[in-house]
């Protein structure tokens, strides 16, 4: 059991003293790969030597298998962290490589770029719609306090017209009796004027009395058949567009003319019509009935 715990403790030395060894080897060479970059980057030149050349072989292979567990647990890692900084300076990095990170590089920034604008541009759009929003809302509320106002007047201008009206027709309800009554004798002694008028021209050219009374032709022909119909005017309208006024004597006459001769022909009765019928105005009708 002693030998055993011995035996275990030997071994767990010597482990610890590799481990130190491989340790403080790398850390050296850390040191001295840190050094020549510094060299390098001041210009200076980087001398080698061949020990050193066998040295770095030698800590390579005794911490091969060490490096590439390492290497294994933090590939991933050390791709990101590579891709994240590629402004980290290796110069074993070949010039594709660092342009295809730079282009990368590039890209992510573009890619963020655009982001932030579209972000921006999308807040600009929303803040517009919103002053848009308030604008409308703004032109609404005056366009509806325009239309009340409106409204309210217009219902005041109406109101008043209704009562200016309805004082009117008041007004006019008294006088209304003596305006129609007035009308009635005007029109009563407009058609006494007419039947004057074509009683004491006799015979009456139907557009001159038109013109006379400042009427249509079609209405002085109706208002003489009217006249005609009610027995209030006699006579005959030729072809020629003349009316020949006959009076009650005249045609009195004519008809005892007929009586008297029994049978008389249409020859017999115009030859004696200027003797029974006066066409001549202003003179004294001569009627003679024999």
């Amino acid at each position: 059991m002693d030998v055993t715990l011995l035996a275990f403790f030997a071994v767990f030395i010597i482990a610890l003293i590799l481990i130190c060894t491989v340790f403080l080897r790398q850390k050296s060479a850390a040191r001295k790969k840190q050094t020549n970059v510094e060299r390098v980057a001041q210009g200076r030149p980087i001398r080698r030597a061949a020990g050193q050349r066998n040295a770095r072989r030698r800590m390579q292979a005794t911490s091969s298998q060490q490096i590439e567990e390492d290497d294994n647990g933090s590939g991933n890692e050390a791709n990101d962290e590579a891709d994240e900084k590629p402004s980290t300076p290796d110069f074993k990095m070949g010039a594709k490589k660092r342009a295809k990170l730079a282009a990368k590089s590039e890209k992510k920034a573009q890619r963020e770029a655009a982001e932030r604008e579209r972000e921006e541009r999308k807040k600009r759009e929303q803040l517009l719609q919103e002053e848009r929003d308030k604008q409308y809302e703004k032109e609404r509320a005056e366009e509806l306090k325009q239309e009340e106002a409106e409204r309210k007047a217009r219902e005041e201008k109406e109101k008043r017209e209704y009562e200016e009206y309805l004082k009117m027709k008041e007004a006019f309800s008294v006088e209304e009796e003596g305006y129609d009554q007035e009308i009635k004798e005007d029109e009563e002694n407009l058609l006494e004027q007419f039947l004057q008028y074509i009683k004491q021209n006799k015979v009456v050219v139907l557009e001159d009395l038109a013109a006379y009374f400042s009427l249509k032709t079609a209405s002085v022909i109706e208002r003489i058949q009217e006249l005609q119909a009610t027995g209030s005017l006699t006579g005959v309208i030729d072809d020629r567009g003349k009316f020949i006024y006959i009076s009650q004597e005249e045609l009195e006459a004519v008809a005892k003319f007929v009586r008297q001769r029994g049978r008389i022909s249409i020859t017999e009765l115009a030859e004696n019509s200027n003797r029974l019928i006066n066409l001549n105005p202003g003179k004294q009708s001569m009627v003679e009935a024999r």
